[in-house]
């Protein structure tokens, strides 16, 4: 069939049903396994960006967990340092009204040995007084008669009383 214009249409349809079957070879040779790999591609990065973005997120909690944390750790860090100062305030004010008992223990020793020491000098003061009477009545007696000798001797007593 020859139409005007040499017209072929058995041609045309030829070339269209060529056009086709290659369109259709290349749709499924070329353009199918080109579009699954860019939606596998696609499908990756969107995975890639999602746990990114998932981590991004995880990160942030974490951040401020920390943050708390921290916060946290430095109001009990201050607070273990105002317990330690009192402790210790209270340990000194401790040692220090045991250092003022042991004071006043060693002061009232100090004051009982004193004491003690002044009743031991009396003591032996009166004991050596008494013997220096006594010697010196002895001598008295030994050199002079009786009357005389009692004379001096409660000459001496006298004497002794006053100073005592």
């Amino acid at each position: 069939m020859n139409l005007p214009l040499n017209i072929d249409w058995q041609q045309i349809l030829l070339h269209l049903f060529n056009f086709v079957l290659l369109f259709a070879i290349l749709y499924f040779l070329l353009y199918q396994p080109v579009k699954e790999f860019m939606d596998k591609r696609t499908q990756y990065y969107k995975k890639i960006d999602d746990d990114a973005k998932s981590n991004f997120e995880e990160s942030k909690k974490t951040k401020e967990e920390y943050e708390n944390k921290l916060a946290s750790v430095d109001v009990e860090i201050s607070a273990r340092n105002e317990k330690a100062r009192k402790e210790q305030e209270e340990s000194k004010a401790r040692k220090i009204k045991e250092a003022e008992k042991e004071a006043e223990k060693i002061i009232k020793d100090a004051h009982e040995t004193l004491e003690k020491e002044r009743v031991k000098m009396l003591k032996e003061a009166q004991d050596e007084i008494s013997d220096m009477v006594v010697s010196v009545t002895e001598k008295i007696v030994l050199q002079a008669s009786t009357s005389e000798s009692y004379e001096q001797f409660l000459t001496a007593v006298e004497k002794g009383e006053k100073n005592e």
